[in-house]
Formats: C-alpha cells, structure tokens, sequence
C-alpha cells in the first residue's frame, strides 16, 4: 500500500467523491453476443428521448459524486457523434447519434457530479464493418472481445494491431478535444492483452493512448480494466484508479482484506452492480447491505461505484434510487 500523499493532484475531487453511479445506456445489454437489428434512426429516437435535466437532478438527489455512463459498447450505437470514427467506418447512416448525449450529461450534472466516460479498448465487437474498417484483425486469439466471425489474420508487421490503435487513438481524440474539461475521465473497457498490444517502447502504446485520452483535458483520471479476474491490477503507468470491476462475488464488508486507501499507487476503487447483471434486473442486496458496504469501502479510504438500469429516457427505477440514497 502506498501514501495518497503519492496519488497526482488530478485525484482529489475523485477520493472527496467517496462514490457514484455508473450507467449502462446501452442498444443490447451489456456484454451481449448478439448482432443488433436496430437501425440509426431507432437509435436516434432512443437518445433523443433522454431527458437530461430530469436524470441530472435526480442523481443530484441521491449524493453521488461522479457518473460513469457508456458511450457503446459492442453493437457500434454510440450517445455522441464522432466524425472521425464516421469517416473511418463508412457506415451510411452513422449508428452514433445526432445528439452528443456525453456532453449534454457532463453540462447538466456539473458543478456537483463529475462525468466519466465509458468506452470499450477495441472496436465494437459485433459490427463487421467497424472491425474490419478499424482494423482490429488480430492474428492472435481475439475471443475475449467476443468477435463473432473468423476475421483476416493481421500482418505480420501489424501483431500489435498497431492500425487499429492508431484509429481509436484518433477517435478519442476527437471527443476528447470536443468535450475538453466538462469530462472528468475514462473508464476503458476490455484491455485483456496488455502485453501485446500496449506495452511496447514504441507507439502507439500506452504512453500514447493515455494521451490521446486526456486529449482536451490533461487531469482527466484513468482506468483501464482487464476483467473481473485482476480487478486492481495496475496496468500502465498512465493508471489513475483500479479499475475495480467485481460480479457475483461481493466479498462481506468484514472480510475484504486488500482493501485501503491505494494499490500499487493507484485510487482504490471498487466497481459493481445492483441489479441481476450490468444495467439489469432488480435489486439483488438489501438497502441496509449496500449502505454498509459502501461505508466500508470509503471508511478504508477506496472509492465505490455502484451500477444500477436505467431506462431509455433516462429514467432510475425507484427501487435502486432508494439504494442509492441510503448511501448518502
């Protein structure tokens, strides 16, 4: 365990946080291996119906300190437009929408909640066409990105899909630069091969993709997460926070022995859901539970993100929002 006197600046608003929310807004659920049928201007509708101001104050309501909230996942439907991404991927019309949901998020939630972005490391992994066109053709077991169709191996001097990192990299950038300070982070998704893809002397690598996400905002807080089996692994210098991710086994409040204020020089942080799964289903802990597991995690000096449905207009089911205010 290391000192948060070591932790950089950027951290501060983040640990005085103590905890948040985060948002699966989503086309399929998330983690889904299904290929999405739904077309642009259904997206479109979906997104526009969001009431931000009413999703801002009840959030305000309940505490929270930041939110996380997906941009998209692996069907290729994102909240906010990128041009960038458009022009790489070819798709007429674009799955991402009009509306740039992100920044109309961040406006409303700010002074008092902070927004972090959520966002996959690779290519949505059930969209053919934006695998393809972004390059992501690992020669390599990709499987745990859950691509759906054999795909052409990489060449030879592109093991490190180097291509498609320099792609992503300029697509971050792009809302990164756009959204400049109303974005407090990112929380990436899916960076199961580290070693193979980020970890090289030469870019693009992480040194390189850590700049292109504080690209507008050099205090954004990062994490990258490896999955639910090293969920405070460090993984890059560039790592702010654990990434945290835990699933069905929620360790009792009295037996969760690693926890403190840092790991490895990073935030402690912890990261689960409330509901059945990621964005799904209905309260699986008591109130009283999730109170107290949340004051343990910020007693020892962690931060603790609970995930909790939301509904396609932006709307928190009442269930969990009595959670999430008992956390207060």
């Amino acid at each position: 365990m290391n000192s948060t006197n070591s932790l950089p600046s950027r951290l501060c608003w983040f640990r005085e946080a103590n905890w948040g929310v985060m948002f699966h807004y989503l086309d399929k659920p998330a983690s889904s291996t299904t290929v999405s049928s739904t077309s642009a201007e259904e997206w479109n509708r979906r997104v526009e119906s969001f009431d931000v101001a009413r999703f801002a104050a009840t959030v305000k309501e309940t505490g929270a300190g930041y939110v996380i909230f997906t941009l998209g996942q692996n069907t290729g439907h994102f909240c906010a437009p990128n041009p960038v991404y458009d022009g790489i991927v070819g798709i007429r019309p674009s799955k991402l929408s009009r509306r740039d949901l992100i920044m109309e998020l961040a406006e409303a939630l700010l002074p008092e909640v902070k927004l972090i972005a959520y966002l996959p490391s690779h290519a949505p992994a059930h969209d053919a066409q934006a695998v393809d066109r972004l390059r992501l053709h690992p020669s390599w077991d990709g499987s745990a990105w859950g691509l759906r169709a054999p795909l052409p191996a990489a060449a030879p001097a592109d093991q490190r899909l180097a291509q498609f990192q320099r792609h992503w990299e300029d697509i971050i950038t792009w809302w990164g630069e756009r959204w400049g300070e109303k974005v407090a982070g990112w929380w990436l998704d899916g960076c199961y091969f580290p070693d193979k893809m980020y970890r090289d002397r030469e870019e693009p690598n992480f040194a390189s993709f850590a700049r292109a996400l504080r690209a507008g905002n050099g205090e954004r807080i990062l994490a990258f997460n490896s999955g639910t089996s090293r969920p405070f692994e460090r993984l890059a210098a560039e790592q702010d926070y654990t990434a945290g991710e835990t699933s069905n086994r929620m360790p009792a409040p009295n037996k969760w022995e690693p926890m403190g204020e840092t790991i490895d020089g990073m935030q402690m942080h912890v990261l689960s859901y409330l509901g059945d799964w990621w964005g799904e289903g209905g309260p699986r802990f008591s109130t009283e539970w999730v109170r107290a597991y949340t004051r343990m995690v910020v007693e020892r000096g962690g931060v603790m993100t609970w995930d909790v449905p939301i509904r396609a207009d932006g709307e928190i089911p009442s269930g969990f929002l009595d959670q999430l205010q008992a956390c207060r």
